[in-house]
């Protein structure tokens, strides 16, 4: 077993978020079958662009006047959901979806999804 604390994973960078993997590739554990790690949204990262992926859970550990949107089409993100501590979230395979807040707002997640062989 590994064990580790938030704090002690290193911060990564990326389009419209920071990251902190947890499992997975390039992690503090390594697994090849499941990805499990922290995101931080907030203007310090920048926007965010909608996107689709696999099929994700995801945990809100804490947000300030954020949201995620989420549709058919990266241009039809029809509903709107204000975030708030405690809420689980089931993204489905390729839907799409971005995560926004208000000025001087966040949204901070944990996230699981099985790795795409």
């Amino acid at each position: 077993m590994r064990c580790v604390a938030r704090d002690a994973l290193e911060k990564t960078l990326l389009p419209g978020r920071v990251i902190q993997r947890a499992i997975g590739n390039n992690a503090f554990s390594s697994s090849q079958s499941m990805t499990v790690g922290f995101a931080h949204y907030s203007a310090d990262a920048g926007p965010m662009e909608p996107h689709q992926h696999a099929e994700e859970a995801i945990y809100v550990t804490a947000a300030r006047n954020g949201w995620v949107e989420y549709g058919p089409q990266k241009d039809r993100l029809e509903t709107k959901v204000d975030l708030a501590a405690g809420m689980v979230l089931h993204v489905p395979a390729g839907e799409w979806h971005v995560f926004r807040y208000a000025p001087g707002g966040f949204v901070d997640i944990v996230f699981v999804y099985a790795q795409v062989m």
